[in-house]
């Protein structure tokens, strides 16, 4: 940022000063905002209160454009789906009960502009900041995972972000010893520029444990603890996180903070020694907004007020304003409530774990939040004006003027007779499509993230979701899944989102886990656009909507707008974020046959139809435009509950959910997921869903999953299957001996070449990385 733009404080009042020399437009408020500040003051603002203000009431911290949309998240949850939430939307993380007296809190963040201006740092502080969120609840974080999604892969300049993210990511992820259980990699050059790089962090506590945050009992002290305060993601949440980038504008790049993952190691294992003593009331997380977000937000939340100096904040660069000292993001600090007579004991923890604090003030009944510097009152307002009752915005929207005709535009690959090949054809056609940059391996990326430290992972990327187990003395384990189809919101939002969260929810119950919460992340161009808000509004109604018929609550998550450049947006991407409880994961199901299942059937779940619009082989062939996938979430809820049962019970030894690629890249994968071959023969199947082998291979049909099963086992498979009246039909036999993906009276293809092709193409684009 300009030097012009933070370089705020004075002492004075700002009412001294006209408001033509108050930068509250390069501080990302409106002229709207400002004048509603002097109404709510009274008065005109400080510079301080102004920088406080701006931050707080940003897009990317009140919600300002979207909450009145949100709200159905909690309008429509019935009593069933609330039964084992604890801790639901609006704090640090939400909190689900999983049984035996333990409890899991998990959330999913954005950290997407910071994540272009400085890969590296940004997607680092992005886990740090969703790490801290889960400490804050009292949890004990276990697991991370990132869905990605970058420009297009040849693009010259995706390299450089790819790169920067995944080793950011890799860097302080493996230095907190946390694995990365999964996540998805998308490239499009609808992110050209706006790159998402979206965080998940998931941990585990006793119910007793279970920690809120908030400012109560006057007289308790306010302290500051962990790293000093710097210049660095100043702005972050106000103007950064906040606004689509444009190239007129100042750089952004001081706006981006700096992550040290050995300072949150020791942070995480103080925050535990704290919460295990009582020895706070309660712990806030500095993330986006920093102390403006920390004080406000625990004041908000008490039930009396807050006094803090300002001038006793331990800071790395003396030469900061007040101003950028409350903006500021600097990473890995936590601010605490602590009763006097915990003091001393709250001294001696941070003498332990060698981490700096300082006492900044008190608890007051006074309802208001003040801050003063240097002897002089430089805020002084009602936190909850600040913290809860920002701006509230009904932003106009409408369908697009275009969404008729983009949806009358049918992909008709599937009978155009260049595009249906046989054969040979058909084995080359595969693995070309197998190769291409949204189908091929990420081991690239996943091979630079250490998915077993700790020793309690029980699945983890390529399979279909990520698992682990809570603790070491038990088997009682969680299954998490995060998934997203933009191509299919941007054909339809309202039906692509539930999409996404039908994906999710098969995705945990093909491990064999009950799903039984939802996180999500919104990433969403500017919703100053009314087409893009319509995108938006027609995605939460879908995923309300979809959590409503599953059965399965939302607990909180993330909005991130203005994710455009130059007037283009991304593709719509509601990333969807599921939790699922497994009673042992000893029992959970993997996504491939390996060779021990040699001989075992290998059933098709569901019925396909032809649905090839906003496919992965319509982009291949250059394609966007129909209709997405019918989503029907009863069948999708009856699947899953099948699936769950099956696993349990030893019916399915492997069960890969059919999406993206359809059921050519379903069976590729599951035959590369151990290197075990399988013959295949589609012919009754097509015939009974009245498809060609083509349409049949690549229709991305929701609500379809491939199994593997026992020969023991296939006459409960099929009773069960018959009993729900739930389509089945056996395709083929898994064979361990013939190395090959043998579709029978059509082609074979080996899998060795088959494995060559998916797993260079990112070798090809970004070089060679070390093996994990």
């Amino acid at each position: 940022m300009s030097e012009k733009q933070f370089n705020l404080d004075t002492v004075e009042h700002a009412a001294e000063t006209p408001d033509t020399e108050i930068p509250w437009a390069e501080l990302g408020l409106k002229e709207n905002e400002f004048e509603d500040i002097k109404k709510i003051l009274g008065r005109r603002p400080t510079a301080a209160e102004l920088a406080m203000y701006s931050v707080m009431w940003s897009e990317h911290c009140s919600y300002k454009s979207s909450k009145v949309h949100l709200k159905q998240f909690g309008a429509k949850v019935t009593d069933e789906m609330k039964k084992d939430l604890m801790v639901g939307i609006g704090e640090n993380a939400g909190v689900t009960d999983i049984g035996d007296g333990w409890a899991v809190t998990f959330k999913i963040e954005s950290h997407n502009h910071p994540s272009y201006v400085e890969p590296y740092q940004g997607a680092a502080t992005g886990v740090g900041g969703i790490v801290r969120d889960i400490i804050s609840m009292g949890a004990r974080p276990i697991a991370v995972m990132d869905p990605l999604r970058f420009g297009a892969i040849d693009h010259p300049d995706t390299a450089r972000v790819v790169g920067g993210v995944v080793a950011g990511i890799g860097g302080y992820g493996n230095s907190l010893g946390l694995p990365n259980i999964g996540g998805e990699t998308e490239f499009d050059a609808c992110y050209q520029a706006n790159p998402l790089v979206n965080a998940l962090a998931v941990g585990i506590m006793r119910h007793e444990d279970i920690r809120l945050a908030n400012a109560s009992g006057v007289g308790n002290q306010v302290v500051l603890f962990g790293a000093r305060t710097g210049g660095d993601g100043i702005g972050g949440a106000s103007v950064l996180a906040s606004e689509s980038f444009d190239d007129t504008k100042p750089s952004k790049r001081p706006a981006v903070q700096v992550g040290d993952p050995f300072a949150e190691k020791v942070l995480i294992e103080c925050c535990l020694e704290l919460f295990k003593g009582s020895v706070v009331e309660g712990i806030q997380d500095l993330g986006a907004a920093g102390i403006s977000c920390a004080t406000s937000e625990l004041a908000s939340n008490g039930e009396g007020g807050m006094h803090v100096d300002l001038t006793k904040v331990l800071l790395r660069d003396p030469t900061l304003t007040p101003g950028e000292i409350l903006m500021s993001e600097s990473q890995e600090r936590m601010m605490a409530v602590v009763s006097p007579e915990n003091v001393e004991r709250f001294e001696a923890i941070m003498k332990k774990w060698g981490v700096e604090y300082s006492f900044l003030g008190e608890v007051t009944d006074t309802g208001r939040l003040t801050i003063e510097w240097d002897g002089q009152v430089i805020v002084d307002v009602d936190p909850r004006t600040v913290a809860h009752d920002g701006p509230t915005y009904e932003r106009p929207y409408a369908r697009p003027a275009g969404q008729d005709a983009l949806q009358a535009d049918h992909f008709t690959g599937s009978v155009a007779d260049d595009a249906r090949p046989r054969g040979e054809q058909l084995g080359e056609a595969i693995k070309a499509f197998m190769a291409s940059p949204n189908m091929c391996s990420k081991f690239w990326i996943t091979n630079q993230y250490d998915r077993y430290v700790q020793g309690n992972t029980a699945l983890s990327m390529p399979d279909d979701s990520g698992v682990v187990r809570v603790d070491e003395h038990t088997n009682l384990g969680v299954a998490l899944a995060t998934d997203a189809s933009p191509r299919f919101a941007y054909l339809d939002p309202y039906e692509g989102a539930r999409a996404s969260l039908a994906e999710a929810y098969r995705n945990v119950a093909t491990v064999g886990a009950r799903p039984v919460a939802v996180s999500d992340c919104l990433n969403f161009g500017s919703p100053e656009d009314p087409d893009v808000m319509w995108q938006f509004a027609e995605a939460v109604r879908g995923l309300a909507d979809g959590c409503m018929e599953l059965g399965v609550p939302v607990t909180g998550g993330n909005v991130s707008l203005y994710n455009q450049t130059g007037g283009k947006a991304i593709n719509p991407t509601p990333v969807v974020a599921m939790m699922g409880v497994m009673d042992d994961v000893t029992r959970r199901t993997p996504s491939g046959w390996a060779p021990e299942h040699d001989g075992q059937a290998i059933y098709l779940l569901g019925t396909t139809r032809d649905e090839l619009d906003g496919s992965e082989w319509a982009r291949f062939k250059g394609h966007l435009g129909g209709l997405p996938p019918k989503v029907d979430l009863a069948v999708e809820r009856q699947l899953g509950d099948m699936l769950v049962n099956m696993s349990r019970d030893g019916m399915i030894d492997a069960a890969h959910d059919v999406a993206a690629g359809g059921l050519a890249a379903a069976l590729a994968e599951a035959c590369l997921r151990f290197n075990t071959g399988a013959r295949i023969g589609l012919g009754e199947v097509a015939e009974r869903d009245g498809l060609d082998l083509f349409t049949l291979l690549f229709s991305e049909s929701l609500g379809r999953v491939v199994v593997s099963v026992p020969r023991s086992e296939e006459v409960r498979f099929k009773d069960m299957c018959t009993a729900r009246q739930f389509p089945f039909a056996r395709i083929g036999v898994v064979d361990a001996l013939s190395n090959a993906l043998d579709f029978q009276n059509e082609v074979s293809i080996n899998l060795d070449e088959l494995r060559a092709a998916h797993e260079g193409t990112m070798t090809a684009h970004f070089g060679e990385v070390a093996q994990g």
